[in-house]
This record gives C-alpha cells, sequence and structure tokens, in this order.
C-alpha cells in the first residue's frame, strides 16, 4: 500500500524523527532513545516513512541508518509554497489596516 506523504508527517512522533534525522543519520535504537515509546513503535513509524520515501536506509556493517530524503522533503515544501503566498498577502493587508487605524488615531 502507498502511503499519502501528508499523512505520514501528520503524525508529531514522526514528524519528530523527521526533525531528528535530518541532522544526522541515525539507527532505529538511537531514534527511539529520543522517544517515550517502543522501539517497535519506532519501527512502525519508520517503515511508514520509508514507504512515503521521506526517509533512506543505508546498511554501515551490522547496522542500518536512517537519513532524510531531502528531495521528498521538497515537494512538501512546493506544495506548502501555495499557502505563504496567500499568507503573506494577508499579513500585508492586515498590516496595511492596522497602519489605517493608527493613522486615524493619531489625527484625533
Amino acid at each position: 500500500m502507498r502511503r499519502d506523504i501528508f499523512q505520514a508527517i501528520a503524525d508529531p512522533t514522526r514528524r519528530g524523527i523527521i526533525t531528528l534525522i535530518a541532522l544526522q543519520a541515525m539507527t532505529p535504537n538511537a531514534i527511539a532513545e529520543n522517544f517515550n515509546t517502543t522501539r517497535q513503535a519506532i519501527s512502525k513509524h519508520l517503515r511508514i516513512l520509508s514507504e512515503c520515501d521521506l526517509i533512506k536506509q543505508e546498511q554501515k556493517g551490522r547496522e542500518i541508518y536512517y537519513s532524510l530524503e531531502i528531495d521528498k522533503m521538497k515537494e512538501i515544501d512546493q506544495w506548502m509554497e501555495q499557502f505563504r503566498a496567500i499568507w503573506e498577502t494577508r499579513f500585508n493587508q492586515l498590516d496595511t489596516l492596522l497602519a489605517t487605524i493608527k493613522n486615524k488615531n493619531n489625527e484625533q
């Protein structure tokens, strides 16, 4: 089953995992040490993130290291960009309105 990347990042634990491995590749045990949950639960989160291609794994000796898949994160950023433009426009409109109200209050 192919999972949706937005469903994957909706979970706070998975967002936490993404944040951790964005800094450096980590083993599942090292990741699990940062959460108050079982190693099995972390494995499930890692599997979901892997299925969405948000993370990649690399075998080094006997250990598996997980790291962030930057290109997939760029997809999320590109999708969010359309909303940034809307928010910036609305904030600018709010700034203009507040300046107008402030000027009217100063004139009185």
